[in-house]
């Protein structure tokens, strides 16, 4: 397990100081901004908490929980919906030095409790709706302690925020962590493995909001929309205005688009977080209406890779010199890259297009990116042998201020995700690229999704990009099936929304026929279509192509029976 004694920096950084001083550099700019209700013309009401009033709020609850043993060092599960509560609490036990343990409640409420038990935390604060699950299913929450409820209490036990808020406000003395003092632990979603609590320090909150603002030129004063709670939490550091958007941020392929134009232009909002699934969705529907968005002057998606398509479409509603940024990273390091959309659009769609993979951008500053030889067991010590010669494809690895050094109790997944090079850590991204000679980071896919046959070794998104060219195709999914080292490739179909699939055995005639024209798909001979790819649950942008290949090893099955 790691320990931050591993690491020797004792710099005094605390993240809720950026929060202070913004509270005294622009103290009456709205903060965080919430849909709170509807009025009777159906227009939406919103409550706000400027800088000050947050600032003021947090110091209230760090206070009050600091009173009931919530203080410096205890991990407190946080389960509270975006609103201005969320943002007091999660600076608030920023303040006191607490621990807040994060887990995406999309992941399903199985893998949840799993999460949460691992934790073994020690402090529960949430929403009504939490507490009946530890009611419900205490087995899962036996080292808790100290529990509070956010709104109403029903049958159990303990305070609630209300009661431990502390009602005159004195400025609290904020804990004096340091930068290698763990700060958090957010959950990964599991998308391609088991959920994972990945350990943030002081040190790499900070990294980050300085690194998100000087990568996109973000300064005090701009208006974010972010639609993935996360990112919402670098808004107040940075000293931007979070307007919280009116969905299910568990579901951004399924959002009304309407409510994320009328945010955007009710509050002139000039920064937008969005996953490729939900930059779809409201980019052909603004597409569609003929709407254009003046505020907007920068979108930053991640969390999947955004198609070119998707960028273009999105990028007609926007103006002026307003662009689109796609930031490549993960939950155990970012960002670790960006680029620009002109960039995409004019020079390397075409190259994407041609099964070169996606282009993810350049380093950012600070950032060390290298591709090292792939390999599906661990590497303990770092050594120059393991890079790959430019242009050839291996495993992204990276290094820097903001890349997490290892995982809550999980010993072997450290082994197998961090390289020790001194005293610094090379995290091991799971993905698969190559550099050009520019420095760009070219993305082929997951490691684990990568199809070896007999004939060589298949990557996904380069194979994808050739079947995504053909007009009727929504997007497309490379799974092996059959044994370890001799599987059979196979790609598997989306089609475009409302193509009812008529004149399949054409269609895939032409498929055939289009993977012929590329060496890296000529020897694809297997095509199935699927109604609609299983994706994940954070984004709705990554495929889970595990569950594809087992339905495609059934599909094949059924055929050669019949």
């Amino acid at each position: 397990m790691y320990s931050a004694t591993e690491n020797t920096d004792r710099r005094v950084v605390n993240v809720a100081t950026y929060l202070r001083k913004m509270a005294r550099s622009q103290p009456y700019q709205r903060a965080v901004v919430y849909p709170y209700a509807k009025d009777r013309q159906g227009r939406i009401a919103y409550t706000h908490l400027t800088f000050r009033q947050l600032d003021i709020e947090s110091d209230c609850m760090a206070q009050g929980l600091d009173g009931i043993g919530i203080s410096r060092g205890v991990r407190t599960i946080l389960m509270v919906k975006p609103s201005l509560d969320f943002f007091a609490l999660v600076f608030a036990l920023f303040k006191v030095g607490a621990v807040p343990v994060v887990v995406d409640p999309g992941m399903g409420v199985m893998r949840m409790l799993g999460c949460l038990k691992e934790s073994r935390a020690q402090a529960l604060i949430g929403i009504p709706r939490a507490h009946l699950l530890r009611t419900l299913a205490p087995k899962y929450f036996t080292t808790i302690t100290t529990a509070v409820t956010v709104g109403p209490r029903w049958f159990w036990s303990g305070p609630t925020l209300r009661q431990v808020r502390k009602k005159q406000w004195d400025p609290y003395p904020m804990a004096q962590t340091t930068a290698d003092e763990i700060a958090a632990i957010l959950f990964t979603t599991g998308s391609t493995g088991p959920a994972k609590g990945v350990f943030y320090t002081h040190g790499v909150f900070d990294a980050q909001v300085r690194n998100i603002r000087d990568q996109f030129g973000i300064g005090p004063g701009e208006i974010d929309l972010p639609t993935f709670p996360l990112f919402a939490l670098f808004d107040p550091a940075l000293g931007m205005t979070a307007i919280i958007p009116d969905m299910d941020p568990t579901k951004p392929a399924r959002v009304n688009p309407e409510k994320i134009i009328e945010a955007i232009v009710n509050h002139g909002v000039t920064n937008m977080f969005a996953s490729p699934a939900l930059l779809n969705r409201v980019g052909l529907y603004g597409t569609d209406k003929g709407i254009k968005l003046p505020p907007l002057k920068r979108i930053i998606t991640a969390g999947a890779p955004a198609t070119p398509a998707n960028i273009e479409q999105f990028s007609g509603l926007l103006v002026e010199d307003a662009r689109i940024h796609t930031g490549y990273g993960a939950t155990e390091a970012m960002p670790v890259s960006a680029f620009g959309s002109d960039e995409i659009l004019n020079k390397t769609r075409k190259l994407s297009e041609q099964g070169f993979g996606m282009c993810v951008g350049r380093p950012i500053t600070g950032v060390d990116v290298r591709i090292i030889q792939i390999s599906d067991g661990p590497i303990a010590i770092w050594t120059d042998d393991l890079v790959m010669p430019e242009g050839e494809t291996g495993e992204i690895v990276v290094r820097g201020e903001q890349v997490t050094r290892g995982y809550y109790e999980r010993p072997r997944d450290d082994r197998l995700a961090k390289i020790h090079d001194g005293d610094t850590v090379w995290h091991r991204m799971g993905d698969l690229g190559w550099m050009d000679k520019k420095g760009r980071i070219w993305f082929c896919g997951r490691k684990s999704h990568r199809v070896t046959t007999e004939k060589g070794t298949l990557f996904t998104i380069p194979c994808e990009a050739i079947f995504n060219n053909h007009p009727r195709v929504f997007r497309s999914a490379l799974v092996g099936v059959g044994p370890k080292g001799h599987k059979h490739a196979v790609i598997c179909i989306e089609l475009e929304s409302g193509d009812r699939g008529k004149d399949k055995a054409g269609l895939k005639t032409e498929l055939l026929e289009l993977a012929r024209t590329s060496p890296i798909t000529e020897d694809i001979d297997t095509i199935l279509f699927h109604r609609a790819f299983p994706v994940d649950i954070r984004h709705n942008s990554k495929i889970f192509r595990e569950k594809l290949a087992v339905w495609a090893a059934k599909q094949l099955k059924m055929e050669s029976s019949q």
